[in-house]
């Protein structure tokens, strides 16, 4: 018999079922759609080897007038800019003490009876001045209690820190690493960054060496202290000993960084939380800037970078400082009048040069209110970043949105600056005095699902709203999805504002990153492409919080856990291979589903390139599936590996329907995987009728 050819359709299709997208494609991973055949996409690598601290939902690239390349990296616990190697931390400080205001407690004691190697009771001869949780260090071992009960410590953890559980005898030396601070009206929260300065020691272990530096808060006790973990400069524990009696002198300042915000999305907290109606029409409810989900926006005034955490104050780096210096509030710049003081997000508009806050506090009684309007748009004069209020004189005003209930996010396009609220689509257009802006209300029902769910492309702009997915090119479309379904059924709802939409312009292509309540982390784990000039959809697996496309740098720029990689730079992760490559096709019938039929060869198209074809022999596995009505679970009938020169291979599978699968082997030789991408081509299958039994 002769070979069929099998041409798939290029895209994924999950609308209905494997046997209704017959000739199709149906499940997908790390695989791209190009020029209308499937292909694996390409690698990455570490762009630097610095890392930060948090999770990072926002990368912003820029460059100096003087060619300088920076990239801010807005996390949930820090602001950071990296230039070259060097990733500076810029986050703004929100308070200084006066010398003397903060003062530290160490601690130590003894125990007053024997332990064993598990106990997890720490019996103590007296334990005033112990804080309700921490770390003591007993000889050379290492432990964590969860509270204090009498004179005992409770709940402890036995060899922390990779140390070992021991005997103990009475009388033994108990250390205390964790130190307690007093500092009246600190305004801490758990996790924030406070930097100590003009302390001297306590007398023992804790040296002005140990508490001069910066700390993160441990542990909250009240509004006047908290708790820290003692360290020396290499980050590692020190403990507190009997001579630690003093009190760090009357010269301690503290500088407190900006609080920290939430890697998670809470819920119960914003606008829309209780009943339809609750509250006076209009009103809004104030968001604190702590117990929200910490999203920056971040935008060039000329070389300078103005930098917003949402539900937070907008702050102000100038580059001529250097990366030593901090982001300031742009209510304390020279001349600041009437700035916004707290807001979700930050434009600036790009030919006119005016800064633009989405969400701001509005003005009364000549001041700022200091609480969100979550409809209210407030723009500065013409080329300032300090002046505010609306004058005859000037360009500064405002305007309030009539269409949702609260602004979502915005991005500046061609000519005109999109923003969406939970409901609806606003276009934003410079027209210059008396107004300064047109604001037109372009479409209703299509809201955006997140404030980073929505990018600007060559072939215009799009965005994931809560039913779909939409375009913008003067007018609103909503796109046809083949694997809508697919995400929005398994989409965590709860988690929604971490949805972010980036732009791969190299392969004409908008991926949406989301997190998937089949993988349980609350965190973002899967995406979808869309190919706009092709008009096909792709989806998979990924791990990645923040994306910028190719600009100034040599690649588009992700992070995850703390690393910026640089994405379709090569062919693996970052020299190891790639794991869970694999495109499988919808179910296709044999004879027409209606006799069985036997498959005996199957003759591959497969094109492998990249920088390690020659050399390693690459290798990828061609899976034959079948079963025999649409209901039964599919057989694996063959798994035949792939290589550059495999002219035919030899199968024996039966069955009505069929399935193919094409996959990386995660279980093959290092030296088969990596520097090897692969595209397919025509796959042949040489198929013979079986009978009807």
């Amino acid at each position: 018999m002769p070979f069929a050819k099998f041409q798939f359709k290029a895209g994924i299709d999950k609308e209905g079922t494997n046997l209704t997208n017959a000739g199709g494609w149906f499940d997908a991973s790390l695989v791209r759609f190009r020029k209308g055949f499937a292909e694996k996409i390409g690698g990455w690598t570490k762009q630097t080897t610095a890392t930060f601290l948090g999770t990072c939902r926002k990368l912003f690239p820029w460059i100096s007038l003087d060619g300088a390349k920076y990239l801010f990296v807005g996390t949930h616990l820090k602001a950071n800019i990296l230039e070259g190697n060097n990733l500076a931390d810029v986050t703004p400080i929100r308070l200084t003490t006066s010398a003397g205001d903060v003062t530290f407690a160490g601690k130590a004691n003894t125990l007053s009876s024997g332990i064993t190697a598990t106990d997890t009771t720490i019996p103590l001869t007296s334990s005033t001045g112990f804080p309700a949780s921490g770390t003591i260090q007993i000889g050379s071992e290492t432990i964590n209690y969860a509270s204090v009960s009498g004179n005992n410590l409770i709940g402890a953890t036995r060899g922390a820190e990779s140390t070992t559980a021991a005997t103990h005898s009475s009388s033994d030396a108990v250390l205390c690493a964790t130190l307690t601070i007093t500092d009246t009206s600190h305004g801490a929260v758990q996790n924030d960054f406070v930097t100590f300065s003009g302390a001297s020691s306590l007398g023992g272990n804790i040296t002005a060496n140990v508490l001069n530096q910066e700390y993160q808060v441990a542990n909250l006790i009240n509004a006047n202290s908290y708790t820290i973990k003692a360290k020396d400069t290499s980050n590692n524990t020190v403990f507190a000993n009997s001579s630690d009696s003093g009190n760090g002198g009357s010269s301690v300042v503290g500088a407190y960084q900006l609080n920290t915000g939430l890697d998670v999305f809470v819920q119960a907290v914003g606008w829309g939380v209780g009943t339809w109606g609750a509250g006076g029409f209009g009103s809004s409810t104030s968001l604190s800037f702590t117990n929200q989900l910490r999203l920056w926006s971040a935008d060039n005034f000329g070389e300078d970078l103005i930098l917003h955490a949402r539900g937070g104050g907008i702050f102000y780096w100038d580059e001529s400082n250097g990366t030593s210096t901090r982001a300031v509030n742009i209510t304390s710049l020279s001349g600041s009048n009437l700035a916004p003081t707290i807001g979700l997000q930050t434009i600036v508009s790009d030919t006119d040069r005016h800064v633009i806050v989405l969400g701001s506090d509005p003005i009364a009684s000549g001041a700022r209110t200091g609480s969100i309007d979550p409809m209210l748009v407030v723009f500065s004069d013409q080329e300032s970043i300090t002046e505010f209020e609306p004058k005859t004189t000037n360009t500064a005003g405002s305007v309030r949105l009539s269409s949702g209930s609260e602004i979502r996010g915005g991005i500046r396009a061609r000519q005109e600056i999109l923003i969406w609220t939970d409901t609806s689509m606003y276009s934003m257009q410079f027209v210059g005095p008396p107004l300064t802006f047109a604001l037109n209300l372009i479409n209703e029902g299509t809201g955006m699902i997140g404030p980073n769910a929505a990018i600007n492309s060559p072939n215009g702009v799009f965005w994931m709203g809560d039913d779909g997915f939409y375009s913008y090119t003067g007018s609103v479309q909503k796109l046809p999805c083949s694997v809508l379904s697919y995400v929005q059924e398994d989409l965590d709802l709860s988690q929604a504002f971490k949805v972010f939409a980036i732009l791969n312009k190299e392969y004409n292509e908008v991926w949406w990153f989301y997190p998937a309540e089949s993988d349980g982390t609350e965190e973002i784990s899967r995406y979808v492409i869309y190919n706009y000039l092709e008009g096909v959809w792709s989806i998979g697996q990924l791990v990645r919080t923040a994306w910028v496309d190719q600009n100034i740098f040599d690649s588009p720029l992700a992070t995850d856990n703390g690393v910026i990689f640089a994405h379709e730079n090569g062919e693996d992760d970052d020299g190891s291979p790639m794991d869970n490559v694999f495109i499988e096709s919808a179910d296709f019938d044999l004879q027409d589903g209606n006799d069985f039929a036997f498959i005996r060869r199957m003759m591959p198209d497969v094109k492998f390139y990249g920088t390690n074809v020659t050399s390693g022999g690459p290798q990828i596995n061609m899976l034959l599936k079948t079963r025999n009505a649409p209901s039964e679970s599919l057989t694996t009938r063959a798994t035949k590996d792939i290589s550059n020169n495999t002219a035919q291979v030899h199968v024996r599978a039966r069955g009505r329907q069929a399935v193919l699968r094409v996959q990386s082997d995660d279980d093959a030789a290092t030296g088969n995987r990596l520097g090897v991408k692969w595209r397919l081509g025509f796959t042949r299958l040489d198929i013979q009728p079986d009978g009807k039994r």
